[in-house]
């Protein structure tokens, strides 16, 4: 199958020019200034006239069809996929979770059967690692270099379920870093906050906003911080998910003038969304609670900064959506049994096109690079993807800057009864998308089939410090 996509505007991390981009099967093969003489000889051709032609989209942090606060997220690998696809999304990374005591294989394997003939766009897991003794480290070791799992996700939070403590973080990090593995980590204080929030239920504090008011930003920072400690003394690189505040982002700032390989993400609803949701009549508020929750307004400002200056390097969304009737109705009467998580998988990229490019907070190559390039790169997917180039997989969307949706709970694709940007108009829209060279977009239907997507082994990361304090041992 060939396909000639041309008259587009070329847009990656690093370049912006015209050209006409050809693609045999799966990968790009050629792209030129013209490549006219050649459309005989094609498939397909697709008129990015006008259109923005750049790298699919990478979410690097969902969680498709996860049990949490007993009730399981109401996308599963199907419905997630799909609606990413809709928003000019072509590979998600989601997080296979290792119960207690459980062998990380079995893990593996669970969630290989969740997805498996379900996902529209490609795919692969981080392992969230609960239970780590010395024994259990070969396994790491093995998903790292023969499984394509290069990434593990630790929690300082919600202790009893996924929380684990300081000596595991540290033996973690530094068995990842030395086989180029990465710990991305949940930094949050679980213990202060769980201790803060049995107060604020004593006292008959039990509305929704509550579930922010007993979560402070310090106890993100000072996560933020011990995480980062940690890793330099691991001699390990380390990833902070979901960074929500200004008081987390400077830990994470202080750590790269020092040099050390500090990477961090932000989501979207911290850079649209603030504290003021949650004050919503009656029980609305509880369409937004998610950990770490909303915060200030002024945040925001600082976020985007951090973006533009690399301080944080992704924009994910931590798709992890609970249907309002359903699922957050479990905490009418106490806002810590409210299921955690937001719908988002589908908009992120208008979204920060809209605010970031449109609202000249950023570059459109930088939109790009926090969209796509970077967690490609961090990952262990670049230059297989993340990029448009030639022997690269043709994951490729063809973007109208122009064109303005309202998002809407009405029309969205997710499988969820609400939106958290409901009636907000946003400019930049994924026309027509290409998943390993099949378009599964076209003209914003949905053209392909479930099963389309592949499941991505990703490449160990090279971002080591300096030796461990296990390694000075050695000496």
């Amino acid at each position: 199958m060939k396909t000639l996509i041309k008259n587009g505007r070329v847009i990656t991390a690093v370049d912006d020019y015209y050209a006409d981009v050809l693609v045999e099967d799966e990968r790009i093969v050629l792209i030129g200034e013209s490549l006219a003489h050649l459309e005989p000889n094609v498939d397909k051709i697709i008129d990015a006239k006008d259109r923005y032609v750049i790298p699919g989209g990478i979410d690097a942090h969902t969680h498709m069809d996860m049990p949490f606060g007993g009730t399981t997220s109401a996308d599963d690998f199907e419905t997630g996929t799909f609606a990413a696809a809709h928003g000019g999304t072509t590979t998600i990374i989601d997080f296979a979770i290792q119960a207690k005591g459980q062998s990380l294989y079995t893990a593996l394997d669970t969630w290989h059967e969740k997805a498996a003939g379900k996902a529209a766009i490609d795919y692969g897991f981080h392992m969230i690692t609960t239970d780590l003794p010395r024994e259990r480290i070969s396994e790491m070791k093995k998903l790292i270099h023969d499984e394509g799992v290069t990434s593990f996700k630790m929690f300082m939070a919600y202790p009893g379920v996924l929380l684990v403590d300081d000596a595991t973080i540290f033996r973690g990090m530094s068995a990842a870093g030395e086989e180029g593995g990465l710990i991305c980590m949940h930094a949050e204080n679980g213990i202060v906050i769980d201790e803060i929030v049995r107060y604020a239920i004593e006292k008959g504090h039990t509305a929704p906003k509550y579930h922010a008011l007993t979560r402070p930003t310090q106890a993100e920072a000072e996560g933020v911080n011990r995480a980062i400690r940690l890793a330099e003394m691991a001699g390990s690189p380390v990833y902070i998910v979901h960074l929500s505040c200004h008081d987390a982002l400077k830990r994470v700032k202080e750590a790269r003038d020092e040099g050390i390989p500090a990477f961090a993400e932000t989501c979207p609803q911290y850079l649209f969304l603030d504290y003021t949701a949650y004050e919503k009549a009656g029980f609305e508020g509880a369409k937004y609670v998610m950990t770490p929750a909303l915060r200030e307004k002024w945040n925001q400002d600082e976020l985007w900064t951090g973006l533009r200056m690399n301080d944080l390097q992704v924009v994910s969304t931590d798709h992890c959506p609970f249907c309002f009737k359903d699922q957050k109705q479990l905490g009418k009467d106490d806002f810590s049994k409210i299921p955690n998580g937001g719908p988002g998988v589908e908009h992120r990229m208008n979204l920060i096109f809209n605010g970031g490019v449109v609202g000249n907070r950023i570059t459109l190559n930088r939109f790009v690079e926090i969209t796509s390039t970077a967690a490609a790169k961090i990952f262990g997917l670049f230059p297989r993807k993340g990029t448009i180039a030639v022997g690269s997989d043709a994951d490729i969307v063809i973007f109208d800057p122009n064109k303005k949706v309202t998002i809407s709970a009405e029309t969205h694709h997710m499988r969820v009864d609400y939106s958290c940007y409901e009636g907000m108009e946003v400019q930049g829209v994924a026309e027509t998308v290409l998943s390993r060279g099949k378009v599964v977009i076209e003209n914003c239907k949905y053209v392909g089939r479930k099963g389309d997507g592949k499941f991505q082994k990703r490449s160990r990361v090279q971002h080591h410090i300096k030796e461990s304090a296990y390694a000075k041992l050695n000496h």
